[in-house]
């Protein structure tokens, strides 16, 4: 039988990557991955202009898959290799032999593992990139594999920026370098002498602006750690010295309220008020005193009383009326308990079972992000209440061992939110894996308290903005988009030392090292500042001498070979940074790929600007409309006819911009 077409076209294609590789000295990098995360890699490995004259990208994904938010495989410029097994037979297929660095971004740690132990089996020279959750198994990776490798995890990256909206303040997180200890801080928080840079203006007009010119008008620094608490440490201190002025009282009688229905507590109090009443009565006809009275109306009620013709007609009516209520009474208390009791069970099975609480943080979803969201805020002593629809999400047994209540139900039905307190809670931090159940838990949450702070996770950064403008929803974050930098720079070997989140952007702090011959080899510092783009606040000199941080760098002194550049960062800005000190580049003309290649068929476009302007925006400019260079003379195009090797045609995207979050 002969071969189908479809196969003899996907091999014809394979085989035209092979030959076109050959001889290419662009790095290849094949990252393996269908969420958001995997798109803001590859997305920007293509629009990287590295010193050698580009990247070559493979993204291999599953057969079929449904993504979330931005789809890798609809990205212009990448090879895409579909295969439902990280296997060996997958990775020679991707090319990964020689290839310059792996990314597994797959939210499988297991799987992620083994992806990596058949890489090593392919190259083990190859430097890989993963992504896991659970810290102890990316330890015993570390010393497991023999190729060169690093284990981030996105999760954790990113709570930082969660936590710090749910308390209305900036980034908690600090980071270490060198011989100092630097964090996110408002102007106003810190000492004018331990501001290291100018890291965003905040305007309602213009917006963020991004490391200004202006370094006095910035609203958010970069300071230097003096010992103070940041900011969202003293939010959280605030708050829990608030939680316990809670009136006790009030609390006791909330629990009582939820313990039994509302029609057999109205019963019960309708009964109290009646003996209450007759006890009064008693009070004033036998004219004894309260406590007498309360005696005689306890004894009559629960046990009755010997009938007794002589007394008056009013007394006799009273002692009925009063044995009628104890008949009553008995009962009714009969079925408060077996009523409590058997809502005490369900409450208990799904969480529900929680007493009032004012001034805590509500979870909704304990997946990897969330887990790390709540784990955060009970460092900081933080009351936190969780709601997930699994019985047994990922972060239960964290929860158990935290004291965290965990409420399992749909976060978008108004008895869930109830049960969590969440019209007297002080934020909502809504970071489940699905857009969709998170907008409707923020809109429900938003019917019980018009005023309350909602932090959203979403996917799709378009659609994040949008929900943003219209519904006026809070805060939303992209953990794929703060995480990515992080990713990126391990992939390049890059020394990203940490990523600062600012709203909707993310600022990398990275250490370049100037190579001889390059661009900046024997230039003045002062040409490394960038306004918008690159801001320098440390230089190591070569041969391990003291760093010289932002108070003593002089803009006249010349950078030397073997320097070392720490510098705060938009990602273009870095890119052009790691060209400017990159070793040149040898002479000859640089293979450039025949245009767009969009599942190994390409399109030309236009070629890129070697320098981005400091006007670039950080998330605009998705991958679809980004231009590609030409084909170089004599070059030929693989196909032109548009139609996908498998047989499948990806989505195509329209050439307009998009942001990203």
């Amino acid at each position: 039988m002969a071969e189908p077409w479809r196969d003899r076209a996907r091999r014809a294609v394979e085989w035209n990557w092979r030959l076109r590789s050959v001889g290419d000295p662009r790095p290849h990098y094949v990252i393996c991955g269908k969420d958001a995360l995997a798109y803001y890699v590859a997305r920007a490995m293509l629009e990287s202009d590295l010193p050698a004259g580009g990247a070559r990208v493979t993204v291999v994904v599953p057969e079929r898959y449904r993504s979330n938010g931005p789809d890798v495989a609809g990205l212009r410029g990448v090879r895409v290799v579909r295969s439902d097994r990280l296997d060996v037979d997958t990775f020679e297929a991707a090319g990964l032999a020689g290839a310059a660095g792996l990314a597994l971004l797959n939210q499988d740690d297991v799987g992620n593992l083994h992806a990596a132990l058949c890489a090593q089996a392919v190259d083990q020279r190859v430097r890989q990139v993963l992504r896991m959750f659970n810290g102890t198994l990316a330890d015993g990776v570390r010393k497991l594999l023999k190729a060169p490798v690093e284990v981030l995890s996105d999760a954790e990256m990113a709570a930082p920026a969660f936590v710090a909206a749910a308390l209305n303040e900036v980034d908690p997180s600090s980071f270490q370098h060198r011989d100092k200890t630097l964090r996110v801080a408002r102007r106003a928080d810190v000492r004018p002498q331990d501001v290291v840079c100018a890291l965003a203006h905040l305007t309602e007009a213009q917006g963020v602006e991004l490391l200004p010119a202006e370094q006095a008008g910035a609203d958010l620094v970069l300071a230097e750690a003096t010992g103070q608490p940041p900011g969202t440490e003293v939010a959280a201190r605030r708050l829990v010295r608030a939680r316990r002025r809670r009136r006790p009282v009030a609390v006791v009688m909330g629990a009582v309220r939820g313990f039994a229905t509302r029609k057999i507590g109205v019963a019960v109090m309708a009964v109290l008020a009646l003996m209450a009443v007759l006890g009064a009565l008693i009070s004033r006809a036998e004219d004894v005193s309260p406590l007498e009275a309360l005696y005689l109306t306890l004894v009559t009620t629960l046990s009755g009383a010997d009938p007794d013709t002589t007394k008056a007609p009013d007394a006799q009516i009273m002692q009925v009326v009063l044995n009628l209520a104890g008949l009553a009474l008995i009962p009714l208390i009969t079925a408060v308990v077996v009523d409590g009791i058997v809502n005490a069970r369900l409450a208990l099975h799904t969480g529900r079972l929680q007493p009032a609480r004012v001034g805590h943080v509500v979870v909704i979803g304990l997946g990897n992000v969330g887990t790390r969201v709540m784990a955060q805020l009970r460092e900081y002593d933080v009351e936190v209440v969780a709601i997930d629809k699994a019985p047994e999400p990922r972060g239960a047994a964290l929860a158990r061992q935290l004291e965290v209540p965990l409420i399992v139900g749909d976060a978008a039905l108004p008895e869930t939110l109830v049960a969590a307190s969440v019209a007297d809670c002080q934020a909502l931090v809504v970071a489940s894996t699905d857009d969709v159940a998170n907008l409707e838990a923020a809109l429900a949450a938003r019917d019980l308290r018009n005023d309350l702070r909602v932090v959203l996770r979403f996917f799709d950064g378009d659609f994040a903005e949008r929900v943003e403008e219209t519904f006026a929803l809070g805060v939303s974050r992209s953990v794929s988009y703060l995480a990515a930098p992080a990713f990126i720079g391990a992939l390049t070997e890059r020394a990203v030392i940490t990523t600062i989140p600012v709203d909707r952007h993310a600022l990398p702090v990275a250490e370049v090292p100037v190579a001889a011959g390059s661009e900046l080899d024997g230039r003045p510092l002062d040409v490394v500042n960038r306004d918008g783009q690159v801001r320098l606040i440390a230089r190591t000199p070569a041969g391990g001498a003291k760093t010289i941080w932002w108070k003593d760098l002089d803009p006249r002194q010349v950078i030397f070979a073997g320097d070392r550049l720490t510098v705060v960062a938009r990602r273009r800005g870095l890119d052009w940074l790691t060209r400017q000190c990159a070793p040149p580049a040898r002479p000859g003309p640089i293979p450039r790929p025949a245009g767009a290649v969009h599942g190994g068929v390409h399109a030309t476009a236009a070629a890129p600007p070697s320098v981005p302007g400091p006007t670039d925006s950080e998330v605009a400019a998705s991958a679809p409309g980004a231009a590609h260079p030409v084909p170089a003379a004599g070059e030929v195009p693989w196909a032109t006819n548009g139609d996908q090797p498998d047989g499948r045609e990806l989505p195509l995207r329209n050439d307009g911009t998009r942001e990203e979050g």
